[in-house]
C-alpha cells in the first residue's frame, strides 16, 4: 500500500511539473504575442500619426479657406524664395579678406599697381570690388583712392541688401492676413447668428474655426521668415564690417607704397 501511495504521489509531482512547465511556456508564448501586439499597435498608431499630422494639416489648410490661406501660402513661398538667393549670394560674396590683403601687397611689392588690380580681378566678392577701385584710382593720389572705396563701398552695400526688404514685407504680411481672416471669420459668424435669430454654437464654431486657422497660419510663416530674416541681416552686417576693415587696410598699403 505505502509502495503503491509513493508510486501516486510520484506521479502527482511529475504530472504538476509537467503541467507548471507548460503553463509557465504558454505564460511565455502569451506573453511574446501580447508584446508583439503592443508592439504592432504602436507602430501602426505611429504610422497613423506620420500620416494623420499631413492629412491633418492639409484639412486645417482647406478649412482656414482657400483665399487668405492662399495668400498666406504665397508669402512663404515668395519669402523663402528671395532668402535662399540672399543666402547664397552672401555665401558666395564671403571672402577671406586677410588673405586677400596678402595677395594685393605682395603683388604691389612685387609687380606694382597692375599685378595688384589683376590678382583683384581674379577674385571675387564686394572686398576684391573695392580694393581694385582703390587701386584704379591710385594714379590720382591716395585721397582719391579713399573716395573711390568709399563709394563703392556703399554701392557693394546696396548689392547685399538687395531684395531683402520684400522678405520684411512678407513677414508683415503674413499675420497681418491672418489677423484680417480672423476679423472675417468673426464677421460670418455673427452673420449666421443674426440670420437664425438665435445663438447656437454650431453656428458660431464654424466661423471663429476659419478666424483660429488663419491667425495659425499666418504666424507661422511669420516666425519660419523671420528665422531666415536675421540670418541673412547677421551675414550682411558682417561682410559689412569686413568690407570696412578691408578699406583701412588698403588704404594703409596705399601710402606705404607711395612713401617708398
Amino acid at each position: 500500500m505505502k509502495r503503491l501511495f509513493s508510486i501516486l504521489a510520484i506521479c502527482t509531482a511529475m504530472a504538476l511539473g509537467n503541467f507548471n512547465a507548460q503553463a509557465a511556456q504558454n505564460d511565455v508564448v502569451t506573453e511574446n504575442i501580447t508584446v508583439n501586439f503592443v508592439q504592432d499597435d504602436a507602430q501602426d498608431g505611429a504610422s497613423e500619426e506620420s500620416v494623420g499630422f499631413h492629412q491633418e494639416l492639409k484639412k486645417r489648410f482647406i478649412e482656414g479657406g482657400p483665399t487668405f490661406m492662399g495668400i498666406v501660402l504665397l508669402c512663404l513661398i515668395l519669402g523663402l524664395a528671395i532668402a535662399f538667393e540672399r543666402i547664397i549670394y552672401l555665401n558666395l560674396a564671403t571672402t577671406n579678406s586677410k588673405k586677400l590683403a596678402q595677395k594685393v601687397e605682395d603683388a604691389m611689392n612685387s609687380g606694382g599697381v597692375e599685378a595688384a588690380k589683376e590678382v583683384c580681378r581674379n577674385t571675387s566678392g564686394p572686398v576684391a570690388s573695392i580694393y581694385y577701385q582703390g587701386l584704379d584710382r591710385m594714379d590720382e593720389g591716395v585721397e582719391a583712392a579713399e573716395k573711390a572705396v568709399v563709394a563703392y563701398g556703399g554701392v557693394q552695400m546696396g548689392q547685399l541688401e538687395k531684395n531683402v526688404s520684400w522678405v520684411s514685407l512678407f513677414i508683415a504680411l503674413a499675420p497681418m492676413l491672418g489677423f484680417m481672416g480672423t476679423v472675417i471669420g468673426m464677421i460670418q459668424a455673427f452673420d449666421k447668428i443674426e440670420a437664425a435669430g438665435d445663438m447656437q454654437p454650431s453656428l458660431v464654431a464654424g466661423g471663429i474655426k476659419v478666424a483660429l486657422l488663419t491667425t495659425v497660419f499666418g504666424l507661422i510663416v511669420a516666425i519660419i521668415l523671420q528665422v531666415f530674416y536675421n540670418y541673412i541681416i547677421a551675414k550682411i552686417d558682417a561682410i559689412v564690417n569686413d568690407m570696412e576693415d578691408a578699406s583701412i587696410t588698403l588704404i594703409d598699403m596705399l601710402v606705404a607704397h607711395k612713401n617708398k
